[in-house]
């Protein structure tokens, strides 16, 4: 059975604007990894069409960037919108019944599913779907912004820390 992780990059003020944040070559290569090591992911439409960046080589990319796109491209992928009629490559809309696919994924599936989208982990959170959040603690502060949880918290107990690179720390809780 997968796990369900909600994880994303997040300023100290608990903001995951991630095109405000700059990211350093080590936190990248953990981001590679983790991508490369998934068994798939749910996103929400405007986390998606965030990534869909990755859809397409651009020639000024470094080496790091053509591989995070492999890695991303290579997963399966499942887009939660109402919106939306079509999604890209290797990515299946899912418009109606979210609970019902989420939790065949979570049964079908093995290793990590990873959640993208603030509002969509929420809904994920409330069908009591998540298994566990990854706080990637960025030493900036932003002031506005989507914060991590679209809602209030949930009751959460701390499992895991660890530090990535010499300044990014990730925070590893489940559900309480």
């Amino acid at each position: 059975m997968a796990k369900l992780i909600f994880r994303m990059n997040q300023s100290l003020d608990g903001y995951v604007d991630h095109q405000k944040m700059p990211s350093g070559p080590t936190i990248f290569r953990h981001w590679i990894e983790q991508v490369r090591n998934l068994s798939g992911s749910v996103y929400g439409r405007g986390m998606y069409e965030v990534m869909r960046y990755w859809d397409e080589d651009s020639p000024e990319w470094s080496a790091e960037a053509h591989e995070f796109a492999a890695a991303w491209r290579s997963q399966p992928k499942w887009v939660v919108s109402r919106s939306l009629k079509s999604a890209g490559p290797n990515a299946t809309l899912v418009a109606d019944d979210v609970e019902a696919v989420i939790r065949g994924l979570k049964a079908e599936l093995v290793g990590e599913i990873s959640v993208s989208g603030p509002g969509l982990a929420r809904s994920l959170t409330d069908l009591g779907l998540v298994d566990a959040y990854q706080l990637y603690l960025h030493p900036f502060v932003l002031g506005h912004g989507k914060p991590f949880f679209a809602g209030p918290r949930p009751p959460l107990r701390f499992v895991a820390s660890d530090l990535i690179g010499d300044d990014v720390i990730r925070l590893t809780y489940v559900p309480a």
